[in-house]
């Protein structure tokens, strides 16, 4: 298949050519015939992406403002690394895909085969998408007007929160596409519109579909023209779907309101609002968020739990049906928004055309390749023969941020022969394959798994997925790495047991901070002391939203399994002796309802004792890890695996590195090592399987 992809490194709008995506259950796969391109959004990313890097970060103050706090802990270079990769990423483009359904996947309901259905689906010639981020088109309706009901959607989301009722007067700023479809949905509600905007070319739209107007380039007030437009009383509502810098648009709406006026925010503007506007009148001020409720809830949107009608009238699927019936109906026409159509093979021809012509409306990419063309199950990036036996020849299964900036630049650096890498999107499998040189791009984690090119295979996919793929690369014959954990549930625990055991193959976890150079330095220092050791490890992890995957017990196992594992193994490294206890005292009441502030306590067999503090509510130019040791007289503490102070320790006082370093690069070299020379594994699997089983055990707990 082929997508457009947007690099915000570069400025390049580039035609990728993909592996066919697969759905996962909950999804359909999509033959797309026609999308829209977003004239506001996609132009907005396009300029970003073509700007300067201090125009980038004019225009995202807050992002600064973090790149910033990251060097003060993390260290210049390492910084530079992690925005580098950021603005490598190229970004995938579009949100209003039509096509047939041609693939269900496990669990869905509502949709058949053939069915014509509209979704937020990228600019794809094959997209998946989740079941209730897609609606059937009626019959009535064809497929280039129905790539419209995305970007309809977001304007009818603005109108719900609006709550226009008939006979009131309205405003419309900004007549771009989701303007001029807001205006036909308050004309559908038995409004008098109002249309604003400085393209009269635009604006004779809007007064083609029954809006009157407005247009400051020709020196007209706004706010004079809605007074006037209202009968001096003040409108009813604003609805600004504008994109501007300027707080204008957003103090005229208050000033042309009457008392209790709503103003809703459907675009971007400033928001430098004047309280006395907005204060004497007793306005309300929303902001809509995207195509209605259910947006960026990953219970609604991935695992498909649908809100029940009684209770959320309208969410995003249902917003998109109620803009198909109008359509259906005649009451919205998007005949007259085309401005262009290209061919989804010149797509580039057409980012030229939105960012050259400004006044462009709606640019329609048609998809005319045949069906057996797209659904190709690999890409080969390089054509290279085979590996010798024995030259640890990796497939890997994910190329998610941590794979592609971290993991795989490892492994490289370590000499492993890049030969095959599989996501389930296909797409950024083969953009991350084709930069850091792998031979083949896959869609999906069985096609890595089945290559007789890959003898060893890297797991970096979602923490519900390790254990059964370990299970699966191990009985394959393969050696196998997994970033960790290996295991959310002693369940998976044993199965993995069980593989392993019937494996005459090297297993690994990505337990990396053991094998960091200021660690190897730590522990020789401690190895030199006879006496029981004490510990006091702090990972200052910062918040993350509560509905992030990784907070998910079925996906993400929550931040202790999946996160403070490092530290729980990190310390059976420096102590050197099994664990013997664990207990976990967790933050109490709501301030701990994601389970990600405790503290875990160990014993080990050797007298060694020590406290893991995982902690998400402390400051961000604090450390993210500080290891403390007491042994022998002596203190030893690291920073953030940059600096080693020793405190009493003879012989020691400090050691710093010019980067930091947690041990990425060291841990892929061990284990490729161990497989061309047939050695055992850097870290034995009873290690491994114990630092695992008391992780699940403190996850537990907190």
């Amino acid at each position: 298949m082929k997508q457009i992809f947007q690099d915000l490194a570069k400025g390049e709008t580039s035609l990728v050519e993909c592996p066919a995506p697969t759905p996962r259950g909950g999804q359909l796969l999509i033959e797309t015939s026609v999308s829209l391109i977003s004239a506001g959004t996609e132009r907005m990313l396009v300029d970003f992406g073509r700007s300067g890097l201090i125009a980038k970060a004019r225009s995202q103050p807050e992002k600064v403002r973090q790149v910033f706090d990251k060097v003060r802990t993390d260290g210049l270079f390492t910084t530079l690394d992690a925005v580098k990769s950021k603005l490598g990423q190229p970004l995938p483009l579009g949100y209003s895909n039509v096509g047939c359904v041609s693939v269900i996947g496990k669990g869905v309901e509502g949709f058949a085969v053939g069915d014509r259905v509209v979704s937020n689906g990228p600019h794809a010639d094959l997209v998946t998408v989740p079941r209730n981020l897609a609606a059937k088109i009626p019959d009535e309706v064809s497929d280039e007007a129905a790539s419209f009901t995305v970007v309809g959607a977001i304007g009818l989301q603005g109108l719900r929160l609006a709550e226009p009722t008939l006979g009131e007067r309205f405003v419309v700023t900004g007549a771009g596409l989701i303007g001029l479809l807001t205006v036909q949905l308050l004309r559908a509600q038995g409004c008098r519109v109002l249309a604003i905007d400085f393209d009269e070319t635009k604006l004779e739209l809007a007064r083609r579909f029954g809006a009157e107007t407005c247009n400051p380039a020709r020196g007209e007030d706004p706010v004079k023209a809605g007074l006037a437009f209202s009968a001096g009383l003040g409108v009813d509502g604003v609805i600004i779907t504008a994109s501007t810098k300027s707080s204008d648009p957003v103090s005229q709406a208050a000033q042309m309101s009457r008392k209790r006026g709503r103003v809703v925010l459907v675009g971007v503007t400033g928001l430098d609002l004047n309280r006395a506007d907005f204060y004497e009148k007793e306005l309300s001020f929303q902001v809509s968020c995207s195509y209605g409720p259910g947006r960026y809830d990953p219970d609604y949107e991935d695992k498909g739990h649908d809100y029940p009608l009684g209770h959320v009238r309208w969410t995003e699927q249902r917003n998109f049906e109620a803009v198909l019936d109008l359509m259906a109906s005649g009451a919205i026409d998007t005949d007259p928004l085309v401005s262009h159509r290209v061919d989804f093979e010149e797509a580039p021809r057409a980012y030229d055309i939105l960012t050259e012509q400004p006044g462009s409306l709606g640019i329609l990419l048609t998809y005319a390749s045949p069906v057996e063309q797209r659904a190709v199950s690999s890409v080969v990036i390089e054509d290279r023969a085979a590996p010798a036996d024995g030259s640890a020849s990796v497939g890997f299964i994910g190329a998610g941020n941590y794979a592609s900036r971290v993991l795989i630049p490892a492994f490289a650096k370590a000499g492993a022969d890049l030969r095959v890498i599989g996501s389930a999107g296909g797409s950024s499998g083969v953009i991350q394959g084709k930069r850091l040189g792998f031979a083949e791009a896959v869609s999906g984690a069985d096609a890595v798994i089945a290559s007789d090119a890959v003898d060893t295979v890297a797991i970096a996919t979602r923490h519900d997925t390790h254990a059964s793929l370990i299970c699966a690369a191990l009985e394959a014959g393969k050696h196998v790495f997994v970033e960790k954990p290996l295991a959310l549930t002693l369940d998976e625990l044993e199965q993995v047991e069980a593989a392993y055991e019937k494996s005459d193959r090297l297993l690994m976890v990505g337990f990396n901070r053991r094998f960091a150079p200021l660690t190897r330095k730590m522990k020789a220092l401690l190895d030199a002391s006879s006496e029981p050791k004490a510990f006091i490890m702090t990972m200052n992890a910062g918040a993350i939203p509560a509905d992030h995957w990784t907070q998910d017990p079925e996906i993400g196992g929550g931040r202790i399994i999946g996160e403070a594992c490092h530290l729980i193994d990190l310390m059976r490294f420096l102590a050197g002796a099994p664990i013997a206890s664990v207990q976990v005292t967790a933050m109490c009441g709501p301030a701990n309802a994601t389970g990600d502030k405790a503290s875990i306590h160990l014993t080990f067999e050797d007298g060694s004792f020590g406290t893991v503090h995982y902690l998400a509510n402390g400051g961000a130019s604090f450390p993210k890890e500080r290891i403390e040791a007491f042994a022998g007289g002596g203190t030893l503490v690291l920073d953030n695996f940059l600096k080693l102070k020793g405190y009493g320790w003879k012989g020691f006082k400090s050691q710093t590195l010019r980067k930091q370093d947690k041990g990425q690069g060291a841990c892929s070299q061990a284990f490729l090592d161990a497989i061309r020379e047939g050695k055992p594994a850097p870290i034995s699997a009873e290690e491994l399987f114990e630092v695992t089983r008391v992780s699940i055990e403190a996850g537990r707990q907190a």
